[in-house]
């Protein structure tokens, strides 16, 4: 949830941002301080470093998006009612899923006591379903493989 917040403050954004006001957000950012308008070599530098901060939010927060949840919802739903966890792991009040499918989610503010109790469950999956997949905010990982997010 750290994440989400700072990728929030640092594009000057709200909770409620649509895809449309994020990617208008992102793309004025973008002009501010994209490197190739900058002739200065330290500015340069500079400027590169942020628009990457900028890109990684602007990404970021378009993944976590309500509009985009809504969007993946019948594959998401799929998932989660028909496919197994092949696999699953914390870190830092995230839990990552990997499914039988294929399809892997990353779940936002996970508490460690939730995740112990995931653990111990006779079936994962199934406490998955009735603890995790609705009641905390995710987002499709499959995409990221490789990507350090």
């Amino acid at each position: 949830m750290k994440k989400i917040v700072e990728y929030r403050k640092l594009l000057n954004v709200t909770k409620a941002a649509t895809l449309k006001e994020l990617k208008t957000i992102y793309r004025n950012s973008m002009k501010d301080f994209h490197p190739d308008t900058i002739a200065d070599e330290a500015e340069r530098l500079e400027a590169e470093a942020k628009s990457t901060e900028f890109i990684a939010a602007y990404h970021f927060l378009v993944s976590v998006a309500p509009e985009t949840a809504e969007k993946n919802k019948v594959e998401y739903t799929k998932t989660t009612t028909t496919a197994g966890i092949a696999d699953f792991y914390f870190d830092n009040m995230v839990l990552y899923i990997n499914f039988t499918d294929g399809a892997k989610y990353e779940y936002f503010g996970v508490p460690k006591q939730l995740y112990i109790k995931m653990v111990n469950a006779e079936s994962p999956a199934r406490f998955a379903r009735r603890n995790i997949h609705g009641v905390f905010l995710y987002r499709s990982a499959a995409k990221l493989v490789g990507a350090e997010e």
